[in-house]
């Protein structure tokens, strides 16, 4: 009798470092998570936004040492490469935040095409506007 008994299916946890890699995330699902990322990062950072915006209006000699470790070496790259970080965080939230109000308060923009489509232009307008506030950070215009 047991060999003629329908064969249940087998189901098994998911391997975090095998199975997440081989799923594809849509990109509603990518801005989801950037959403909160984004948020994260800013929260946790403001202590430092707040001690930069402190330190450049204090007076003029702490404006200038301020500038000065934003153009010497490694620590200038450093926290060129932080301010980067929050500017794409800032972008994202507020260009992704935008898109959350818009779907919450129209029943057009609640749709599966709709939502894929804002949330590749999400992506690629965060993106877009990091990489040209970024190449003026670096100086390359």
């Amino acid at each position: 009798m047991t060999e003629l008994a329908k064969q249940r299916p087998e189901f098994r946890n998911i391997n975090a470092f095998t199975d997440l890699p081989t799923y594809r995330l849509p990109a509603p699902g990518w801005v989801s998570i950037l959403h909160r990322v984004s948020g994260v990062l800013m929260f946790v950072l403001l202590p430092l936004i707040i001690w930069i915006f402190d330190t450049s209006v204090s007076s003029e000699i702490s404006s200038a040492r301020l500038r000065a470790a934003f153009s010497t070496g490694a620590t200038g790259v450093i926290l060129k490469l932080v301010a980067l970080a929050l500017i794409w965080a800032y972008l994202h939230h507020f260009i992704a935040g935008v898109r959350h109000v818009w779907m919450d308060t129209s029943h057009k923009a609640v749709s599966k095409t709709w939502g894929g489509t804002s949330a590749k232009v999400t992506l690629v307008a965060s993106l877009l506007l990091t990489v040209v506030l970024g190449a003026k950070l670096f100086g390359l215009y």
